[in-house]
């Protein structure tokens, strides 16, 4: 797939309600199965400065390794996430479904917004099916990380990273 023939790519969210045009996001390659980019923050913040995420779309989540504005590593960050393709469009649609888990270096798992993606679903943002579907991937996540399997999904990215500093 050739740069232009890549799709439009936005980030939908729930709480707040908003859809965000990642247009200045660097697609670095896009499958069926997996898309990876380069990007920088949308909204400036001390903590995070840019990063490469690589979106899992068969597995639902995107996975990021996240710097600071001196480029250390900050985490690793994934998100729970739902792909709407239209095809017509060239566009892609990666719906954040609330519930995120972020990776330290020393490979030490915090799981956030829980509680947040439970809040949605009582208040009718979210529908309980993709709360469960949330939770579902959720626990697969927790598994990679538990048993290892983590590590071959940061590979990914790493050697994305590589070769796209290489060009």
């Amino acid at each position: 797939m050739q740069a232009t023939d890549f799709p439009m790519i936005f980030r939908k969210r729930y709480v707040p309600d908003e859809t965000v045009a990642l247009k200045d996001d660097i697609i670095l390659s896009c499958t069926k199965d997996l898309m990876l980019t380069k990007w920088i923050a949308l909204k400036p913040r001390k903590d995070i400065a840019h990063g490469v995420s690589a979106y899992f779309i068969n597995d639902g989540i995107k996975v990021s390794k996240v710097y600071d504005k001196n480029d250390t590593i900050v985490y690793w960050y994934c998100d729970i996430i739902r792909t709407l393709h239209d095809e017509e469009a060239n566009s892609i649609v990666f719906e954040d479904l609330l519930i995120d888990v972020i990776v330290h270096e020393n490979g030490r798992m915090q799981i956030v917004d829980v509680a947040e993606a439970a809040d949605a679903c009582e208040e009718g943002i979210i529908s309980t099916d993709l709360l469960l579907q949330a939770l579902r991937i959720l626990d697969t996540l927790a598994a990679k990380v538990y048993t290892g399997e983590f590590s071959r999904l940061q590979a990914i990215i790493n050697e994305a990273e590589a070769q796209s500093s290489s060009i």
